[in-house]
């Protein structure tokens, strides 16, 4: 949910935080896209593109 609103609200910072603390929860990247994908339903193009952004932060807390 953090992600989500974090996404939404469009906070890079937020973003980063909140991603690598559901690394460390044990979330999936699977789970984070479907976040990606809710928020940008809600938020349309932003969320989109800051959606990314959390991907490739999952991809370098999962290193």
């Amino acid at each position: 949910m953090s992600i989500a609103v974090a996404l939404t609200t469009q906070c890079a910072y937020c973003i980063d935080a909140h991603v690598q603390n559901a690394v460390k929860a044990g979330a999936t990247k699977e789970e984070l896209a479907e976040t990606v994908f809710i928020a940008s339903a809600l938020r349309a193009g932003a969320a989109v593109g800051h959606g990314l952004m959390a991907m490739r932060l999952f991809e370098e807390h999962t290193k």
